[in-house]
Protein backbone atom coordinates (compact mmCIF):
# COMPACT_ATOMS: atom_id res chain seq x y z
CA UNK A 1 0.00 0.00 0.00
CA UNK A 2 1.74 3.14 -1.24
CA UNK A 3 1.19 6.31 0.81
CA UNK A 4 1.83 9.82 -0.51
CA UNK A 5 1.58 13.19 1.21
CA UNK A 6 1.55 14.54 4.77
CA UNK A 7 0.66 11.42 6.73
CA UNK A 8 -0.07 11.47 10.45
CA UNK A 9 2.22 9.44 12.64
CA UNK A 10 -0.34 9.36 15.46
CA UNK A 11 -2.86 7.08 13.79
CA UNK A 12 -2.76 5.42 10.39
CA UNK A 13 -5.35 3.63 8.29
CA UNK A 14 -4.38 0.31 9.88
CA UNK A 15 -6.46 1.41 12.88
CA UNK A 16 -9.56 0.99 10.69
CA UNK A 17 -8.41 -2.31 9.21
CA UNK A 18 -7.42 -0.69 5.91
CA UNK A 19 -4.18 -2.34 4.81
CA UNK A 20 -4.56 -3.22 1.13
CA UNK A 21 -5.48 0.00 -0.64
CA UNK A 22 -3.66 0.75 -3.89
CA UNK A 23 -2.36 4.27 -3.21
CA UNK A 24 -3.30 6.51 -0.29
CA UNK A 25 -3.06 10.25 -0.93
CA UNK A 26 -2.78 12.09 2.39
CA UNK A 27 -3.83 15.72 2.81
CA UNK A 28 -3.41 16.76 -0.81
CA UNK A 29 -3.66 20.41 -1.80
CA UNK A 30 -6.65 21.75 -3.79
CA UNK A 31 -4.50 21.93 -6.92
CA UNK A 32 -3.42 18.32 -6.57
CA UNK A 33 -6.99 17.14 -5.93
CA UNK A 34 -8.37 19.06 -8.91
CA UNK A 35 -5.73 17.48 -11.13
CA UNK A 36 -6.54 13.98 -9.83
CA UNK A 37 -10.30 14.52 -10.15
CA UNK A 38 -9.88 15.59 -13.78
CA UNK A 39 -7.50 12.71 -14.50
CA UNK A 40 -9.99 10.26 -12.93
CA UNK A 41 -12.84 11.61 -15.05
CA UNK A 42 -14.69 12.84 -11.97
CA UNK A 43 -15.50 16.28 -13.36
CA UNK A 44 -14.78 19.15 -15.74
CA UNK A 45 -13.17 22.54 -15.24
CA UNK A 46 -15.35 25.59 -15.88
CA UNK A 47 -14.01 28.79 -17.36
CA UNK A 48 -14.30 30.51 -13.94
CA UNK A 49 -11.99 27.86 -12.45
CA UNK A 50 -14.66 25.86 -10.62
CA UNK A 51 -14.60 22.05 -10.72
CA UNK A 52 -17.97 20.82 -12.01
CA UNK A 53 -18.97 17.37 -10.73
CA UNK A 54 -22.11 15.24 -10.71
CA UNK A 55 -23.32 13.48 -7.58
CA UNK A 56 -24.98 10.63 -9.46
CA UNK A 57 -28.33 9.11 -8.60
CA UNK A 58 -28.73 11.15 -5.43
CA UNK A 59 -28.73 14.93 -5.86
CA UNK A 60 -29.60 15.63 -2.24
CA UNK A 61 -29.55 14.05 1.18
CA UNK A 62 -31.58 10.91 1.79
CA UNK A 63 -33.03 11.44 5.30
CA UNK A 64 -34.95 8.16 5.27
CA UNK A 65 -31.62 6.34 4.94
CA UNK A 66 -29.88 8.06 7.85
CA UNK A 67 -29.26 5.77 10.82
CA UNK A 68 -27.87 6.09 14.33
CA UNK A 69 -26.37 3.13 16.16
CA UNK A 70 -28.49 2.30 19.20
CA UNK A 71 -26.27 1.22 22.08
CA UNK A 72 -25.89 1.76 25.82
CA UNK A 73 -24.80 5.38 25.31
CA UNK A 74 -27.52 6.45 22.90
CA UNK A 75 -30.51 4.32 23.88
CA UNK A 76 -31.96 6.81 26.36
CA UNK A 77 -30.61 10.06 24.93
CA UNK A 78 -31.33 10.06 21.17
CA UNK A 79 -34.72 11.21 19.85
CA UNK A 80 -35.62 8.01 18.01
CA UNK A 81 -38.05 8.00 15.10
CA UNK A 82 -38.13 9.12 11.47
CA UNK A 83 -35.29 11.59 12.06
CA UNK A 84 -32.98 9.19 13.92
CA UNK A 85 -33.57 5.65 12.73
CA UNK A 86 -31.95 3.03 14.97
CA UNK A 87 -29.57 0.37 13.70
CA UNK A 88 -27.83 -2.26 15.80
CA UNK A 89 -24.15 -2.37 16.71
CA UNK A 90 -23.81 -5.71 14.92
CA UNK A 91 -25.18 -4.34 11.65
CA UNK A 92 -22.81 -1.37 11.86
CA UNK A 93 -19.81 -3.64 12.39
CA UNK A 94 -20.95 -5.85 9.53
CA UNK A 95 -21.25 -2.93 7.12
CA UNK A 96 -17.91 -1.48 8.27
CA UNK A 97 -16.18 -4.81 7.62
CA UNK A 98 -17.70 -5.00 4.13
CA UNK A 99 -16.72 -1.41 3.33
CA UNK A 100 -13.11 -1.96 4.41
CA UNK A 101 -12.86 -5.04 2.21
CA UNK A 102 -14.35 -3.06 -0.68
CA UNK A 103 -11.53 -0.50 -0.36
CA UNK A 104 -8.89 -3.08 -1.22
CA UNK A 105 -6.96 -2.17 -4.35
CA UNK A 106 -8.52 1.31 -4.59
CA UNK A 107 -6.92 4.71 -4.55
CA UNK A 108 -7.91 6.54 -1.35
CA UNK A 109 -7.87 10.21 -0.47
CA UNK A 110 -7.47 11.00 3.22
CA UNK A 111 -8.12 14.41 4.78
CA UNK A 112 -7.35 15.46 8.36
CA UNK A 113 -9.44 18.45 9.38
CA UNK A 114 -11.19 20.23 12.22
CA UNK A 115 -14.89 20.76 12.88
CA UNK A 116 -15.35 23.78 15.14
CA UNK A 117 -13.50 27.11 15.13
CA UNK A 118 -13.35 27.17 18.94
CA UNK A 119 -10.29 25.10 19.82
CA UNK A 120 -11.79 24.02 23.14
CA UNK A 121 -14.68 22.13 21.55
CA UNK A 122 -13.50 21.17 18.07
CA UNK A 123 -13.46 17.69 16.61
CA UNK A 124 -10.29 16.30 15.10
CA UNK A 125 -11.83 14.81 12.00
CA UNK A 126 -10.47 12.28 9.51
CA UNK A 127 -12.24 11.68 6.19
CA UNK A 128 -11.43 8.69 3.98
CA UNK A 129 -12.70 9.07 0.41
CA UNK A 130 -12.61 7.08 -2.80
CA UNK A 131 -13.22 10.20 -4.92
CA UNK A 132 -10.70 13.03 -5.22
CA UNK A 133 -13.47 15.63 -5.57
CA UNK A 134 -15.10 14.42 -2.36
CA UNK A 135 -11.81 15.01 -0.56
CA UNK A 136 -11.63 18.50 -2.07
CA UNK A 137 -15.18 19.06 -0.81
CA UNK A 138 -13.98 18.21 2.71
CA UNK A 139 -10.98 20.55 2.32
CA UNK A 140 -13.43 23.32 1.46
CA UNK A 141 -16.10 22.60 4.04
CA UNK A 142 -14.10 21.76 7.17
CA UNK A 143 -11.40 23.74 8.93
CA UNK A 144 -7.86 23.27 7.67
CA UNK A 145 -5.07 22.52 10.19
CA UNK A 146 -1.72 24.23 9.78
CA UNK A 147 0.64 22.06 7.74
CA UNK A 148 3.03 21.50 10.63
CA UNK A 149 0.22 19.97 12.71
CA UNK A 150 -0.63 17.25 10.19
CA UNK A 151 2.35 15.07 11.08
CA UNK A 152 0.99 14.37 14.56
CA UNK A 153 -2.73 14.77 13.87
CA UNK A 154 -4.77 12.44 16.09
CA UNK A 155 -8.38 12.08 14.86
CA UNK A 156 -11.25 11.57 17.29
CA UNK A 157 -14.01 11.17 14.67
CA UNK A 158 -13.79 9.44 11.29
CA UNK A 159 -15.87 9.39 8.10
CA UNK A 160 -15.52 6.60 5.54
CA UNK A 161 -17.32 7.50 2.32
CA UNK A 162 -17.47 5.12 -0.65
CA UNK A 163 -20.24 5.95 -3.14
CA UNK A 164 -19.61 2.72 -5.05
CA UNK A 165 -20.26 0.49 -2.04
CA UNK A 166 -23.90 -0.55 -1.67
CA UNK A 167 -25.47 -2.25 1.30
CA UNK A 168 -27.67 -5.33 1.09
CA UNK A 169 -30.87 -4.19 2.84
CA UNK A 170 -31.94 -7.73 3.72
CA UNK A 171 -28.61 -8.61 5.30
CA UNK A 172 -27.42 -5.22 6.55
CA UNK A 173 -30.59 -3.77 8.07
CA UNK A 174 -30.77 -0.72 5.79
CA UNK A 175 -33.85 0.50 3.91
CA UNK A 176 -32.15 0.38 0.52
CA UNK A 177 -28.63 0.25 -0.94
CA UNK A 178 -27.55 3.73 0.14
CA UNK A 179 -26.99 4.72 3.76
CA UNK A 180 -25.40 7.16 6.19
CA UNK A 181 -24.78 5.70 9.66
CA UNK A 182 -23.54 7.56 12.74
CA UNK A 183 -21.90 5.61 15.56
CA UNK A 184 -21.39 7.99 18.51
CA UNK A 185 -19.62 5.40 20.64
CA UNK A 186 -17.08 4.33 18.00
CA UNK A 187 -16.98 7.91 16.70
CA UNK A 188 -17.47 7.00 13.08
CA UNK A 189 -19.76 7.82 10.17
CA UNK A 190 -20.19 5.35 7.30
CA UNK A 191 -21.58 6.62 3.99
CA UNK A 192 -22.20 4.38 0.99
CA UNK A 193 -24.28 4.11 -2.16
CA UNK A 194 -24.55 7.87 -2.66
CA UNK A 195 -22.27 10.43 -4.26
CA UNK A 196 -23.98 13.42 -2.65
CA UNK A 197 -21.13 15.15 -0.82
CA UNK A 198 -23.47 17.01 1.53
CA UNK A 199 -24.03 13.77 3.48
CA UNK A 200 -20.53 14.21 4.95
CA UNK A 201 -21.10 17.83 5.93
CA UNK A 202 -24.49 17.20 7.51
CA UNK A 203 -23.28 13.99 9.15
CA UNK A 204 -20.76 15.98 11.19
CA UNK A 205 -23.41 18.60 11.96
CA UNK A 206 -25.56 15.82 13.41
CA UNK A 207 -22.59 14.62 15.46
CA UNK A 208 -21.99 18.08 16.93
CA UNK A 209 -25.72 18.52 17.55
CA UNK A 210 -25.46 15.53 19.90
CA UNK A 211 -22.02 15.88 21.45
CA UNK A 212 -21.96 19.61 22.21
CA UNK A 213 -25.20 19.76 24.25
CA UNK A 214 -24.69 16.39 25.98
CA UNK A 215 -20.99 16.75 26.79
CA UNK A 216 -20.50 20.52 27.06
CA UNK A 217 -23.87 22.27 27.44
CA UNK A 218 -23.31 24.15 24.17
CA UNK A 219 -26.24 25.07 21.91
CA UNK A 220 -25.66 23.95 18.29
CA UNK A 221 -27.53 26.02 15.71
CA UNK A 222 -28.47 25.68 12.03
CA UNK A 223 -28.01 29.36 11.27
CA UNK A 224 -25.82 31.99 9.66
CA UNK A 225 -23.92 34.53 11.75
CA UNK A 226 -22.22 37.87 11.17
CA UNK A 227 -20.47 40.54 13.23
CA UNK A 228 -20.41 44.34 13.14
CA UNK A 229 -17.17 46.04 12.16
CA UNK A 230 -17.66 48.96 14.55
CA UNK A 231 -18.95 47.58 17.84
CA UNK A 232 -18.30 43.86 17.10
CA UNK A 233 -21.88 42.85 17.91
CA UNK A 234 -22.81 39.34 16.79
CA UNK A 235 -26.12 38.53 15.09
CA UNK A 236 -27.47 35.13 14.10
CA UNK A 237 -30.05 34.30 11.43
CA UNK A 238 -32.25 31.20 11.40
CA UNK A 239 -34.38 30.39 8.37
CA UNK A 240 -35.41 27.61 6.04
CA UNK A 241 -34.87 27.63 2.27
CA UNK A 242 -36.38 30.64 0.52
CA UNK A 243 -36.59 32.90 3.58
CA UNK A 244 -33.58 35.05 2.68
CA UNK A 245 -31.09 33.77 5.27
CA UNK A 246 -28.06 33.93 2.97
CA UNK A 247 -29.08 37.26 1.42
CA UNK A 248 -29.82 39.03 4.69
CA UNK A 249 -26.79 37.74 6.57
CA UNK A 250 -24.47 38.75 3.69
CA UNK A 251 -24.16 42.36 4.77
CA UNK A 252 -21.28 44.41 3.28
CA UNK A 253 -21.14 46.43 6.52
CA UNK A 254 -20.64 43.31 8.63
CA UNK A 255 -18.16 40.44 8.68
CA UNK A 256 -19.34 36.90 7.92
CA UNK A 257 -18.70 34.37 10.70
CA UNK A 258 -20.38 31.55 8.80
CA UNK A 259 -23.43 30.74 6.71
CA UNK A 260 -24.84 27.51 8.10
CA UNK A 261 -23.68 25.84 11.35
CA UNK A 262 -22.63 27.37 14.65
CA UNK A 263 -22.29 26.73 18.37
CA UNK A 264 -23.17 29.13 21.21
CA UNK A 265 -20.96 28.80 24.30
CA UNK A 266 -20.80 30.93 27.46
CA UNK A 267 -18.14 33.04 25.76
CA UNK A 268 -18.83 33.14 22.04
CA UNK A 269 -20.55 31.97 18.87
CA UNK A 270 -18.26 29.87 16.68
CA UNK A 271 -18.54 28.42 13.18
CA UNK A 272 -18.43 24.64 12.85
CA UNK A 273 -17.14 24.83 9.29
CA UNK A 274 -14.40 26.25 7.14
CA UNK A 275 -16.47 26.88 4.04
CA UNK A 276 -19.86 27.47 2.47
CA UNK A 277 -22.24 25.13 0.65
CA UNK A 278 -24.62 27.37 -1.26
CA UNK A 279 -27.41 26.83 -3.76
CA UNK A 280 -26.62 28.20 -7.21
CA UNK A 281 -29.90 27.80 -9.08
CA UNK A 282 -30.43 30.97 -11.17
CA UNK A 283 -27.28 32.46 -9.64
CA UNK A 284 -26.15 35.84 -10.99
CA UNK A 285 -23.56 38.33 -9.82
CA UNK A 286 -26.33 40.93 -9.46
CA UNK A 287 -28.40 38.79 -7.08
CA UNK A 288 -25.66 37.08 -5.06
CA UNK A 289 -22.29 38.74 -5.79
CA UNK A 290 -20.49 37.08 -2.86
CA UNK A 291 -21.44 33.57 -3.94
CA UNK A 292 -20.92 34.27 -7.65
CA UNK A 293 -17.41 35.62 -7.14
CA UNK A 294 -16.50 32.81 -4.71
CA UNK A 295 -16.75 30.25 -7.53
CA UNK A 296 -13.17 30.17 -8.74
CA UNK A 297 -10.31 27.69 -8.77
CA UNK A 298 -10.68 25.33 -5.80
CA UNK A 299 -14.46 25.69 -5.64
CA UNK A 300 -16.75 22.79 -6.56
CA UNK A 301 -20.03 23.16 -8.45
CA UNK A 302 -22.46 20.23 -8.29
CA UNK A 303 -24.92 18.97 -10.90
CA UNK A 304 -24.80 21.98 -13.22
CA UNK A 305 -24.36 22.06 -17.00
CA UNK A 306 -22.36 24.29 -19.35
CA UNK A 307 -23.85 26.63 -21.90
CA UNK A 308 -23.71 24.90 -25.26
CA UNK A 309 -20.28 24.98 -26.87
CA UNK A 310 -18.62 26.64 -23.86
CA UNK A 311 -17.22 25.96 -20.40
CA UNK A 312 -19.45 28.66 -18.92
CA UNK A 313 -21.79 27.33 -16.24
CA UNK A 314 -25.48 27.67 -17.05
CA UNK A 315 -26.92 28.34 -13.61
CA UNK A 316 -30.46 28.34 -15.03
CA UNK A 317 -30.16 24.71 -16.15
CA UNK A 318 -32.12 22.38 -13.88
CA UNK A 319 -31.96 19.29 -16.09
CA UNK A 320 -30.16 17.35 -13.35
CA UNK A 321 -31.78 18.90 -10.27
CA UNK A 322 -32.97 22.19 -8.81
CA UNK A 323 -30.60 21.50 -5.91
CA UNK A 324 -27.48 22.68 -7.75
CA UNK A 325 -24.79 23.79 -5.30
CA UNK A 326 -21.29 25.12 -4.87
CA UNK A 327 -18.79 24.32 -2.12
CA UNK A 328 -15.93 26.74 -1.49
CA UNK A 329 -13.61 27.63 1.40
CA UNK A 330 -14.78 30.57 3.48
CA UNK A 331 -11.70 32.58 2.54
CA UNK A 332 -13.22 32.91 -0.95
CA UNK A 333 -15.60 35.42 0.71
CA UNK A 334 -13.95 38.83 1.03
CA UNK A 335 -15.65 39.86 4.29
CA UNK A 336 -15.21 36.53 6.11
CA UNK A 337 -13.70 36.95 9.57
CA UNK A 338 -10.82 34.77 10.77
CA UNK A 339 -11.00 32.93 13.04
CA UNK A 340 -14.72 32.31 12.50
CA UNK A 341 -15.72 33.36 16.00
CA UNK A 342 -17.91 36.15 17.36
CA UNK A 343 -19.11 37.28 20.76
CA UNK A 344 -22.38 36.51 22.54
CA UNK A 345 -25.21 37.50 20.15
CA UNK A 346 -27.26 40.56 20.96
CA UNK A 347 -29.86 39.91 18.26
CA UNK A 348 -31.35 36.69 16.91
CA UNK A 349 -33.52 36.66 13.80
CA UNK A 350 -36.04 33.96 12.90
CA UNK A 351 -36.74 34.40 9.18
CA UNK A 352 -39.98 33.12 7.68
CA UNK A 353 -41.62 33.48 4.29
CA UNK A 354 -45.29 33.67 5.30
CA UNK A 355 -47.40 33.03 2.21
CA UNK A 356 -50.59 33.66 4.23
CA UNK A 357 -49.61 37.32 4.58
CA UNK A 358 -50.61 37.55 8.25
CA UNK A 359 -47.36 37.67 10.24
CA UNK A 360 -45.83 41.11 10.89
CA UNK A 361 -42.75 42.05 8.84
CA UNK A 362 -40.85 42.27 12.13
CA UNK A 363 -41.94 41.48 15.66
CA UNK A 364 -40.24 40.95 19.00
CA UNK A 365 -40.49 37.65 20.86
CA UNK A 366 -40.28 37.09 24.59
CA UNK A 367 -38.63 33.94 25.96
CA UNK A 368 -41.82 31.88 25.78
CA UNK A 369 -42.55 32.88 22.18
CA UNK A 370 -38.92 32.45 21.13
CA UNK A 371 -38.84 28.85 22.35
CA UNK A 372 -42.20 28.09 20.71
CA UNK A 373 -41.26 29.54 17.33
CA UNK A 374 -37.83 27.92 17.51
CA UNK A 375 -39.44 24.50 17.92
CA UNK A 376 -41.95 25.30 15.17
CA UNK A 377 -39.44 26.50 12.55
CA UNK A 378 -42.14 27.82 10.22
CA UNK A 379 -42.07 28.97 6.62
CA UNK A 380 -44.18 28.34 3.50
CA UNK A 381 -43.44 26.99 0.05
CA UNK A 382 -45.08 28.81 -2.82
CA UNK A 383 -45.78 27.91 -6.43
CA UNK A 384 -42.63 27.59 -8.47
CA UNK A 385 -40.26 26.76 -5.61
CA UNK A 386 -40.68 23.01 -6.01
CA UNK A 387 -42.15 20.66 -8.57
CA UNK A 388 -45.78 19.93 -7.75
CA UNK A 389 -46.27 22.97 -5.52
CA UNK A 390 -49.20 24.92 -6.99
CA UNK A 391 -50.47 26.75 -3.91
CA UNK A 392 -48.90 27.80 -0.58
CA UNK A 393 -47.89 24.94 1.70
CA UNK A 394 -46.90 25.37 5.32
CA UNK A 395 -43.54 23.92 6.26
CA UNK A 396 -42.35 23.31 9.81
CA UNK A 397 -38.82 22.13 10.60
CA UNK A 398 -38.00 21.96 14.30
CA UNK A 399 -35.19 24.33 15.32
CA UNK A 400 -34.91 25.25 11.63
CA UNK A 401 -33.05 21.99 11.07
CA UNK A 402 -35.14 18.95 12.08
CA UNK A 403 -33.23 16.39 9.95
CA UNK A 404 -30.07 17.03 11.97
CA UNK A 405 -31.37 16.82 15.55
CA UNK A 406 -30.29 13.73 17.53
CA UNK A 407 -31.98 15.12 20.69
CA UNK A 408 -35.61 16.12 21.14
CA UNK A 409 -36.29 19.67 19.84
CA UNK A 410 -37.48 20.86 23.26
CA UNK A 411 -33.95 20.30 24.59
CA UNK A 412 -32.50 22.78 22.11
CA UNK A 413 -35.38 25.23 22.63
CA UNK A 414 -34.89 25.24 26.39
CA UNK A 415 -31.18 25.91 25.90
CA UNK A 416 -32.02 28.82 23.60
CA UNK A 417 -34.45 30.24 26.15
CA UNK A 418 -31.89 29.98 28.96
CA UNK A 419 -29.21 31.74 26.90
CA UNK A 420 -31.62 34.40 25.68
CA UNK A 421 -32.57 35.17 29.28
CA UNK A 422 -29.03 34.97 30.68
CA UNK A 423 -27.50 37.28 28.07
CA UNK A 424 -30.57 39.49 27.47
CA UNK A 425 -30.53 38.75 23.74
CA UNK A 426 -33.32 40.09 21.55
CA UNK A 427 -35.20 37.60 19.38
CA UNK A 428 -37.03 38.89 16.31
CA UNK A 429 -39.48 37.14 13.99
CA UNK A 430 -39.02 38.56 10.48
CA UNK A 431 -41.56 37.85 7.73
CA UNK A 432 -39.93 38.10 4.30
CA UNK A 433 -43.09 36.75 2.67
CA UNK A 434 -46.39 38.38 1.79
CA UNK A 435 -48.25 41.43 3.02
CA UNK A 436 -51.59 43.00 2.13
CA UNK A 437 -53.04 39.57 1.32
CA UNK A 438 -51.95 35.99 0.84
CA UNK A 439 -49.76 34.73 -1.98
CA UNK A 440 -51.52 35.51 -5.27
CA UNK A 441 -53.33 38.56 -3.87
CA UNK A 442 -50.90 40.45 -1.70
CA UNK A 443 -47.35 41.50 -2.52
CA UNK A 444 -43.94 40.22 -1.41
CA UNK A 445 -42.33 42.24 1.36
CA UNK A 446 -39.86 44.69 -0.18
CA UNK A 447 -36.25 43.73 0.49
CA UNK A 448 -35.20 47.35 1.32
CA UNK A 449 -37.87 47.40 4.06
CA UNK A 450 -36.65 44.12 5.50
CA UNK A 451 -33.05 45.35 5.46
CA UNK A 452 -34.12 48.58 7.16
CA UNK A 453 -35.92 46.68 9.92
CA UNK A 454 -32.97 44.38 10.56
CA UNK A 455 -30.60 47.36 10.59
CA UNK A 456 -32.83 49.15 13.08
CA UNK A 457 -32.89 46.07 15.32
CA UNK A 458 -29.10 45.73 15.14
CA UNK A 459 -28.54 49.41 15.99
CA UNK A 460 -30.97 49.30 18.92
CA UNK A 461 -33.32 51.79 17.28
CA UNK A 462 -36.34 49.54 17.97
CA UNK A 463 -35.63 49.38 21.68
CA UNK A 464 -37.93 52.24 22.74
CA UNK A 465 -40.37 52.81 19.89
CA UNK A 466 -43.49 51.44 21.55
CA UNK A 467 -45.09 48.08 20.83
CA UNK A 468 -48.51 46.47 20.60
CA UNK A 469 -49.31 42.79 20.92
CA UNK A 470 -50.78 40.72 18.07
CA UNK A 471 -54.16 39.35 19.16
CA UNK A 472 -53.60 35.84 17.77
CA UNK A 473 -49.83 35.21 17.75
CA UNK A 474 -49.03 37.41 20.81
CA UNK A 475 -45.85 38.77 19.18
CA UNK A 476 -44.92 42.42 19.83
CA UNK A 477 -45.16 44.73 16.81
CA UNK A 478 -43.09 47.95 16.78
CA UNK A 479 -45.01 51.18 16.20
CA UNK A 480 -42.33 52.79 14.05
CA UNK A 481 -39.13 51.91 12.23
CA UNK A 482 -36.81 54.24 10.30
CA UNK A 483 -37.12 53.80 6.56
CA UNK A 484 -40.37 51.81 6.78
CA UNK A 485 -43.92 53.28 6.45
CA UNK A 486 -45.78 52.73 9.71
CA UNK A 487 -48.72 51.03 7.96
CA UNK A 488 -46.35 48.36 6.60
CA UNK A 489 -45.46 47.32 10.15
CA UNK A 490 -49.04 46.25 10.89
CA UNK A 491 -50.09 43.34 8.65
CA UNK A 492 -53.79 43.89 9.35
CA UNK A 493 -53.60 47.50 8.12
CA UNK A 494 -52.14 46.36 4.78
CA UNK A 495 -55.24 44.25 4.11
CA UNK A 496 -58.42 45.76 2.69
CA UNK A 497 -60.76 43.81 4.97
CA UNK A 498 -60.43 42.69 8.57
CA UNK A 499 -62.49 39.54 8.08
CA UNK A 500 -60.22 38.25 5.32
CA UNK A 501 -57.13 38.96 7.39
CA UNK A 502 -58.34 37.26 10.56
CA UNK A 503 -59.65 34.22 8.71
CA UNK A 504 -56.21 33.71 7.16
CA UNK A 505 -54.58 34.30 10.54
CA UNK A 506 -56.83 31.66 12.09
CA UNK A 507 -55.88 29.18 9.38
CA UNK A 508 -52.18 29.72 10.07
CA UNK A 509 -52.73 29.53 13.84
CA UNK A 510 -54.44 26.18 13.39
CA UNK A 511 -51.48 24.96 11.33
CA UNK A 512 -49.09 25.97 14.12
CA UNK A 513 -51.16 24.23 16.77
CA UNK A 514 -51.59 21.08 14.71
CA UNK A 515 -47.85 20.86 14.08
CA UNK A 516 -47.05 21.40 17.76
CA UNK A 517 -49.16 18.47 18.93
CA UNK A 518 -46.23 16.07 18.46
CA UNK A 519 -44.07 18.18 20.79
CA UNK A 520 -46.63 19.06 23.47
CA UNK A 521 -45.93 16.07 25.72
CA UNK A 522 -42.28 17.15 26.06
CA UNK A 523 -42.76 20.94 26.16
CA UNK A 524 -42.84 22.83 29.46
CA UNK A 525 -45.65 25.19 30.46
CA UNK A 526 -43.70 28.28 29.43
CA UNK A 527 -43.38 26.99 25.87
CA UNK A 528 -47.00 25.83 25.66
CA UNK A 529 -48.21 29.26 26.81
CA UNK A 530 -46.99 30.75 23.54
CA UNK A 531 -49.42 28.80 21.35
CA UNK A 532 -51.46 31.09 19.07
CA UNK A 533 -55.16 31.55 19.86
CA UNK A 534 -57.83 31.96 17.21
CA UNK A 535 -59.79 35.16 16.84
CA UNK A 536 -63.24 34.55 18.31
CA UNK A 537 -64.77 37.35 16.27
CA UNK A 538 -63.83 35.77 12.95
CA UNK A 539 -64.23 32.04 13.46
CA UNK A 540 -63.51 29.68 10.58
Amino acid sequence: MQEIGLKSSAKGLEAYGITNAKTVYWNQTPGQLVEMALSNGEGHLADNGGLCCDTGKFTGRSPKDRFVVEDANTKDTVWWGDINIPITEDKFDQILDKMVKNLEGKDLYVRDAYAGADKTYRLNLRVINTKAWHNLFCYNMFLRPDTYKLGKFDPNFTIICDPDFEADPEQDGTRQNNFAIINFTKRMILIGGTGYAGEMKKGIFGVLNYMLPVEHGILPMHCSANIGYDDHDTAIFFGLSGTGKTTLSADPDRGLIGDDEHGWTDKNVFNFEGGCYAKVIDLTREKEPEIYDAIKFGAIVENTRFKEGTRTINFENTSVTENTRTAYPIYHINNAVSPSVGGIPRNIFFLTCDAYGVLPPISRLNKSLAMYHFISGYTAKVAGTEAGVTEPQTVFSACFGAPFLPLHPTKYAEMLGEKMEKYEANVWLVNTGWTGGPYGKGSRMKLPYTRAMITAALKGTLKNVGYRKHSIFHVEIPATCPGVPSEVLSPRETWKDDEGYYKQANILANEFNKNFEKFSDYANEEILAASPQNSLKYKL
